[in-house]
């Protein structure tokens, strides 16, 4: 452990949970609903907005760029609850061209940046190990907030609370962890449980997640290598081995 800075892992695996917590009931309702990409186009689409947000001049992690995050994820969450309602059949493939847009979109303001090619990178496997806890304080307060409603009044709030909640929880998960990991946190958990159903599968869902999160950011401090991508393939992993190894029901 005198290798590992605890102070570092530490907000970075509480980042991680915190992005689990909204993630791992909306992956397995987006699994239900078979619309598997919608992470990654909202995700996409807060991060145009971060980047609009740079390219304007504004503090990449200031409010403003917070709020552009937010207005373009909302944004795109409102198109795709009329989508799915005017053109349900083909919502899956909207979403796919929504994504390609969003992403082309980014490297389209960003083909003159100086440091362009830093700025995507960071936006698509994010920087976990950078984070903080004045990032963390306001994260956690909007994720009680979603989940609170997510479990009481989702329901009542149709087709377009859906929507308008994974926009929200998209725009903090993106800024924490990056567009790759916020797709992973959602589907992969999902994925491995989805046989599984009520309380169980969601307790299962979760302690697959976790445990991604926490051996990634392990090996990625003991072999230095890149965290964001690290944790999406201990995610796939431990994900395998629970489908893989017997268990008792």
């Amino acid at each position: 452990m005198s290798v590992i800075e605890l102070s570092i892992l530490g907000p970075g695996l509480l980042a991680g949970l915190l992005v689990l917590a909204t993630h791992v009931p909306m992956g397995r309702e987006v699994l239900r609903r078979g619309i598997i990409f919608i992470d990654l186009a909202v995700a996409q689409t807060a991060g145009l907005g971060v980047i609009a947000a740079g390219v304007l001049g504004w503090d990449a992690h200031g409010i403003a760029a917070q709020v552009a995050a937010f207005l373009a994820a909302v944004t795109a969450g409102i198109f795709l609850t009329w989508t799915e309602k005017h053109w349900g059949e083909v919502q899956e493939a909207i979403i796919g061209a929504l994504f390609v847009m969003a992403a082309t979109g980014g490297i389209l303001l960003l083909a003159n940046h100086p440091k362009g090619g830093e700025e995507l990178r960071d936006l698509l496997v994010g920087q976990i190990l950078w984070v903080d806890m004045h990032v963390l304080w306001p994260a956690m307060i909007v994720t009680a907030v979603v989940l609170l409603c997510w479990y009481r009044i989702r329901e009542r709030l149709g087709r377009i609370g859906f929507y308008m909640l994974f926009s929200i929880s998209v725009t903090v998960a993106v800024q924490l962890v990056g567009v790759y990991l916020v797709f992973a946190s959602l589907i992969i958990p999902a994925l491995a449980t989805r046989s599984m159903a009520g309380v169980s599968g969601l307790a299962a869902a979760y302690v697959i997640g976790a445990s991604g999160y926490a051996l990634g950011l392990l090996l990625s401090a003991l072999f230095d290598l890149p965290s964001g991508a690290v944790i999406v393939w201990s995610l796939a992993g431990i994900a395998a081995l629970w489908k893989i190894l017997p268990r008792r029901r």
